[in-house]
């Protein structure tokens, strides 16, 4: 049932704004600084900004070369799962569609499958560079 305003006209509510908008972030224009006066748009006594330190939840998620080395290392070592084996298979005979279905499948989201889909074909490039493009008969 869809309410009505007071003139008859039917309108829609909306829930969830950042589905209508597409967006869920909102950009501000810039902070313009106090002017000194008590009245008008930048109103405010003037101060000094505190220089803050820097809050740990600005690094998350950002790898550590430590953490970069053991995962590269366990790569070289332990190779691809073999999910990624036919990732790779399709995308080298070009069905990349179908490699991002694979990889959506096994992984969940659409997200981490376009990811995924493109350290696969990364690592195809770098597996055709390093063989200086010597081909099978």
């Amino acid at each position: 049932m869809v309410p009505s305003d007071r003139s008859g006209v039917t309108r829609k509510t909306v829930s969830n704004r950042r589905h209508v908008f597409g967006f869920s972030k909102v950009a501000m224009a810039p902070q313009q600084p106090n002017s000194g006066l008590f009245v008008g748009l930048n109103k405010g006594h003037i101060t000094t900004k505190k220089e803050l330190a820097p809050r740990p939840s600005d690094r998350k998620g950002k790898t550590s070369k430590r953490v970069h080395f053991a995962r590269s290392l366990i790569r070289e070592v332990a190779g691809f799962a073999p999910y990624e084996k036919r990732i790779t298979e399709l995308l080298k005979v070009g069905k990349d569609k179908r490699a991002l279905k694979v990889a959506k499948r096994k992984l969940g989201t659409h997200k981490r499958a376009k990811r995924k889909r493109e350290e696969m074909a990364s690592a195809l490039r770098k597996m055709r560079a390093a063989g200086g493009g010597e081909k099978k008969k």
